[in-house]
């Protein structure tokens, strides 16, 4: 059967148009990502103000250590430990649980985070907190719509810096025995750089993650799913940074 210019106008109309909802979709999922991540920020932002202004809240997770610096109670240690069971059960669960489970635990995971950092107003000024912050807001923005606009496929790069978070982690902990200062210097550097990346890999696999054709509770999981990893992006790229640009008291 032949295509006459008539049909070929409906059919370049008909792409046109399916086209223009995909994108409009999509622009929709990525919104929903960020102002989740965003509000979780604010939760995090919220509940370490909270508990820095309030001895008795803070005593109940950290108390002061001879030698003058800080350490975790049982409770502590049970409030640092908690955000990676909730990453595991949520990524194990993520077919089974409900949108508003799912949307719950997140807005645990950001509470728990702000209490477990509610340490730094005491380690670092008011000002030099500030000033990361803002630091990691436009480095943060810049990656991510890097991430969101290219043409370049991130999954070979991604891969390697996901390779980067375990060794800078498995680091970390020797580094606990150690005390190297030239190794924490380090891993603060490595820190930076691969948060920086995994901030536009992260964008770019959650961009791809979009599927137009999924049921409204299956994006809402997803763009929960997507705040996390970009959450934990901009947490551990605005605690490296602290290392570099932070004045401690």
């Amino acid at each position: 059967m032949a295509i006459g210019p008539e049909n070929r106008t409906v059919y370049r109309t008909s792409a046109a148009t399916q086209t223009l909802d995909i994108d409009q979709g999509l622009r929709a999922y990525m919104l929903g990502v960020y102002n989740y991540m965003g509000t979780g920020l604010v939760v995090t932002a919220a509940f370490a103000y909270l508990f820095f202004r309030t001895p008795a809240l803070f005593e109940l997770v950290y108390q002061m250590a001879p030698n003058g610096g800080i350490k975790p109670t049982i409770l502590g240690w049970a409030v640092m430990f908690a955000p990676i069971g909730l990453l595991l059960y949520l990524s194990t669960a993520f077919n089974s649980i409900s949108v508003t489970t799912a949307q719950v635990l997140y807005w645990v995971l950001t509470a728990v985070m702000g209490v477990s950092l509610s340490y730094i107003g005491l380690m670092y000024t008011g000002g030099s907190i500030a000033q990361t912050f803002l630091v990691c807001a436009c480095t943060f923005l810049g990656m991510s719509l890097y991430g969101y606009t290219t043409k370049r496929d991130l999954t070979g790069i991604g891969s390697f810096l996901i390779m980067g978070v375990w060794g800078i982690f498995l680091a970390g902990i020797v580094n606990i025995f150690v005390g190297s200062s030239a190794l924490h210097f380090a891993i603060s550097v490595l820190g930076v750089l691969i948060f920086t990346g995994l901030t536009a890999y992260d964008t770019q696999q959650i961009k791809y993650s979009y599927v137009a054709s999924d049921g409204r509770d299956i994006a809402r999981k997803k763009s929960v799913m997507g705040a996390i990893r970009l959450y934990l992006d901009f947490i551990n790229l605005f605690m490296f940074l602290l290392q570099f640009l932070g004045n401690r008291r």
